[in-house]
């Protein structure tokens, strides 16, 4: 029996054949580190970071090459972020459906580096009302920080709508795109975004070890680095250069996951975002009709599938989510993932506190078969059940 993976919006699987190419080129071929000589390895291995940047730079919009910044996960970027941002007073405005990558670090410098913080409630479906972010905005607000969608319900946010209040009040925009880069067409000048975390794992169909911040001109000027260290550049002095991208670069990079990254941005251009959003919404459509007749399982957030992502969290009556992936997993190798989704507050947020939620996200590989197969699968440990 073949592998049905629902679990892309942990890490998507498989990834393109032409990825794995890449980066066996590069162990094969290549291997040096960039920067770190003048030989001809180093200097393509620069030249596959340089190449990427120019790619993520077309990709999002965003102001130059340099204003990329990578990392080593999204986690890593918003890290960054708010450290070399944030200080002690500044008032910090979240929602509740934040992924704990924007709520622990945001707890961390409230304990101890004494932000304020504002957590906005969103409603049983996950979605946000614009207002009570303008309503939470004070004389001190320095950062909005928001999710671009949710990794439990799957649900969009109104970034648009925030973004002019963030511009009318003369606050920053941090936008976490973890579930939508390679999704949704992210345009960082258009959407007027100040900071935008992104990760390659996921919907960028990239390997893990990839991820970083894409920086206004502004943010750059004035973010602080976080970490400092060897860049391969101005090694005569003593601080870190405070140059793009070697500012916020500290370290050797992941040379092998970014000349992996590249190649997967390549796949995505040459396929169209459309056409995979497209034939992802397409699944989740179809697997939505399939269940939600199904009187014992309840489907959290939107039932449609307009302002989503390809995710679905379902419940079943008496069924515990761990136990029902369990089963899928064990008798009709299907994977996907139960729990809290490291989002906690989504969950209460959601009512599905603490024992989570079964998560079904669909990614460009998957097929109408697989899908038909889960729903299959899902109503028999059902009717086993009772």
């Amino acid at each position: 029996m073949n592998v049905i993976y629902f679990d892309n919006a942990a890490t998507s699987f498989p990834k393109p054949e032409r990825v794995i190419n890449a980066m066996q080129n590069y162990f094969k071929n290549i291997g040096a580190s960039p920067g770190r000589g003048g030989y001809k390895n180093s200097i393509n291995a620069g030249r596959i970071i340089f190449e990427t940047r120019s790619k993520l730079k077309k990709l999002f919009n965003a102001p130059k090459e340099e204003n990329i910044i990578f990392t080593l996960n999204v986690t890593h970027a918003i890290n960054y972020s708010l450290n070399g941002f944030l200080n002690a007073g500044d008032h910090v405005i979240t929602t509740s459906m934040e992924h704990n990558s924007v709520i622990r670090p945001l707890r961390f410098l409230e304990k101890y580096r004494n932000i304020e913080l504002t957590i906005i409630n969103c409603d049983k479906n996950g979605i946000l009302n614009p207002d009570d972010i303008r309503k939470a905005i004070k004389k001190n607000t320095k950062l909005i920080a928001l999710t671009h969608a949710s990794n439990v319900t799957g649900t969009v946010m109104p970034i648009e709508e925030v973004a002019k209040i963030k511009k009318e009040n003369g606050v920053v925009l941090l936008l976490d795109t973890a579930q939508t880069a390679g999704f949704l067409d992210i345009d960082f000048k258009k959407l007027d975004i100040d900071i935008l975390a992104f990760t390659g794992h996921k919907s960028l169909l990239g390997p893990q070890g990839t991820g970083g911040l894409v920086l206004s001109d502004n943010i750059a000027k004035t973010l602080i680095p976080f970490i400092h260290g060897g860049t391969g550049s101005k090694s005569e002095i003593e601080f870190q250069p405070d140059f793009l991208p070697d500012k916020f670069e500290a370290g050797t990079p992941n040379t092998i996951g970014i000349a992996g990254l590249s190649s997967a941005v390549d796949f995505l251009e040459e396929e169209g975002l459309n056409k995979i959003r497209n034939h992802e919404l397409e699944l989740t459509k179809q697997f939505i009709e399939g269940i939600i007749e199904i009187p014992k399982i309840k489907i959290h957030g939107l039932k449609n599938i307009e302002n989503r992502v390809s995710t679905v969290s379902i419940t079943v009556d008496n069924i515990d989510p761990a136990f029902l992936a369990y089963k899928l997993d064990n008798q009709y190798n299907i994977m996907v993932r139960p729990g809290l989704h490291c989002a906690p507050l989504a969950h209460k947020t959601i009512g599905t506190f603490p024992y989570g939620t079964l998560r079904f996200s669909f990614g460009y590989f998957n097929t109408k078969e697989e899908v038909d197969f889960a729903i299959k699968a899902l109503i028999k440990i059902i009717e086993e059940g009772e």
